[in-house]
C-alpha cells in the first residue's frame, strides 16, 4: 500500500465501508476518486458471499480534500446501488494497528459434514479468550445443498478457514479447548502456524490400511484363511497400542499359512477405496507433490494402489510365497512405526525437502513415529489414543479434508480440472 510521512498534522485517516450487490467496476470507481486528489491507500479488503458485496478502503488524505473525496465516494456509491459508510481513525488507532503487524500468525480449519453457527461462536470465543484476533474468515469448500436426503448429506463436507494474529496467552489450554469442541460437536478443528513451510509442503505420505483404504488387508487374508476372528482380535489390540506391533504382525502372518496366492489379487481389485481418497491423490499429483505409500501391510496391495493412483514411493512388507502358498512368513525387515519414521525421512531426503515440508496421514498407533516428525502430521479417523499424540486430525469427513488442512479451495480445484 502506499503510504506518506509528510505533514502528518494535515492529514487525516478514513475508513470507507461499503456494502450491497457486488457490481463489476465499483472497487476501480471508488480507487479513482481516491487517486484523483493525491491520497493514498493505506489499507483494502474485499469479501463476497452470496454476491453480497463487503469492501472496505481505508485512506489518508489532506483535510482540505477530505471533504470533496466522501462526496464523490458517496455519489459513486449511489449510481451503483451500494451504501458506503464513512468512520474517522486517528494516528494513535492507525499507529497500533501497525505495530500488530510481524505478530504470530495462524490458521484455524473447520471441517464437517456443514458448519453450525454454535461452532462457529464457540471456536470464535476460543479465540477472543486467548486474546488472538481474527483477520479473515473464508469459506473453502462449495455451498452445502438445501436437501434432507441423508444420503446427499452423508458426501457433504464444509470447511471455513480463519487466518488469526497474535501470541496465545495458554496454547496447550487453547489446542485442548479446541479438542473439546471437536469431541462435543463432532466437527475437526485445526490450529496450524501460518508460515512458509505450511504453504509449501511438497511430499505426503500414507499410511494404506484403514487409511486410503477402508479396510485391514491382513484381516481379509485371514478371513479367505478361516482365520479371521484370531486375526481381526490381534489387529484391534496392536491399533490401540495394547501389544507391539512386530510381534503382532508376526503373529497374524503366521496364522496365513497354506492360503493360495491367487486370493491375493481378488482382494486387490475389490478393495474399498476410502471416501476422498481418490481426488485427494489426483490433486496433489496436479499441483506437483511427491506421494508415498508406508504401510505396516504388504506391498501387492501398495504396489496395486501405486499403479491405480500413480503413486510416487511405497514401501511395505512382502509375504513369502512358495508354490503358490503363503508360507505364514515374510522377506526381510518388518515395517514398523520406527521404519515409518525412517522411511519418510529417507524420502525426504532423497528429495531435498525439509521435514516442516513433510505430510503424514496415518490412523494407527504405529504412525505416531511418522506422524510426530512431519511438519504436518494427520491422525485420520484414528483411534482415541492416535488422536490425542497426534499434532492434528480428521473425523468427520473423508480424506480430501487434507486438502482443507492445506488451504486449497474447491473453486481453485475446480478450476485445475
Amino acid at each position: 500500500m502506499e503510504t506518506t510521512t509528510e505533514n502528518l498534522e494535515d492529514k487525516e485517516i478514513i475508513m470507507a465501508s461499503i456494502t450491497g450487490e457486488d457490481k463489476p467496476g465499483l472497487t476501480s470507481s471508488l480507487a479513482s476518486i481516491i487517486a484523483k486528489y493525491g491520497a493514498s491507500i493505506l489499507d483494502i479488503g474485499q469479501a463476497d458471499i452470496h454476491n453480497s458485496l463487503s469492501l472496505g478502503i481505508m485512506f489518508i488524505s489532506d483535510q482540505t480534500q477530505s471533504g470533496n473525496i466522501l462526496k464523490e465516494m458517496l455519489f459513486s456509491s449511489s449510481e451503483m446501488g451500494v451504501q458506503i459508510r464513512f468512520s474517522p481513525v486517528t494516528k494513535e488507532e492507525y499507529n497500533k494497528w501497525v505495530s500488530m503487524q510481524g505478530k504470530n500468525r495462524y490458521i484455524v480449519t473447520l471441517l464437517g459434514r456443514n458448519i453450525s453457527a454454535n461452532l462457529i461462536a464457540n471456536v470464535s470465543k476460543v479465540l477472543a479468550e486467548q486474546s488472538l484476533n481474527i483477520d479473515s474468515i473464508t469459506r473453502l469448500t462449495g455451498r452445502v445443498p438445501l436437501t434432507n436426503d441423508p444420503n446427499v448429506h452423508e458426501l457433504t463436507r464444509a470447511s471455513v478457514e480463519m487466518s488469526v494474529r497474535g501470541t496465545p496467552k495458554d496454547k496447550s489450554l487453547l489446542q485442548s479447548e479446541f479438542m473439546r469442541l471437536s469431541r462435543e460437536q463432532g466437527y475437526d478443528i485445526s490450529f496450524q502456524e501460518d508460515n512458509l513451510y505450511r504453504r509449501n509442503r511438497r511430499l505426503i505420505c500414507f499410511d494404506m490400511d484403514s487409511t486410503l483404504i477402508q479396510t485391514e488387508v491382513i484381516d481379509e487374508l485371514a478371513i479367505r484363511a478361516g482365520v479371521g476372528d484370531k486375526v481381526k482380535a490381534i489387529t484391534e489390540s496392536a491399533m490401540r497400542g495394547e501389544i507391539d506391533f512386530c510381534e503382532s504382525f508376526k503373529r497374524r502372518v503366521s496364522l496365513l499359512k497354506g492360503l493360495d496366492e491367487n486370493v491375493m489379487k481378488d482382494i486387490a481389485e475389490n478393495l474399498p477405496i476410502t471416501e476422498g481418497a481418490e481426488r485427494t491423490l489426483r490433486i496433489l499429483k496436479q499441483y506437483g507433490y511427491k506421494i508415498a505409500i508406508l504401510s505396516g501391510g504388504f506391498n501387492y496391495f501398495g504396489n496395486y494402489l501405486k499403479n491405480k493412483f500413480n503413486i510416487d514411493f511405497v514401501y511395505a512388507n512382502e509375504l513369502e510365497i512358495v508354490d503358490g502358498k503363503l508360507t505364514g512368513n515374510y522377506v526381510g525387515d518388518i515395517v514398523d512405526g520406527k521404519r515409518k519414521a525412517e522411511l519418510l525421512k529417507l524420502i525426504a531426503q532423497i528429495e531435498n525437502l525439509n521435514l516442516q515440508q513433510v505430510i503424514a496421514v496415518g490412523d494407527g498407533a504405529n504412525d505416531l513415529p511418522m506422524l510426530n516428525c512431519a511438519g504436518l502430521g494427520i491422525a485420520f479417523h484414528a483411534k482415541p489414543k492416535v488422536k490425542e499424540n497426534a499434532k492434528q486430525s480428521i473425523s468427520s469427513i473423508g480424506m480430501d479434508g487434507v486438502l482443507y488442512l492445506l488451504g486449497f479451495k474447491d473453486s481453485y480445484i475446480e478450476e485445475k480440472k
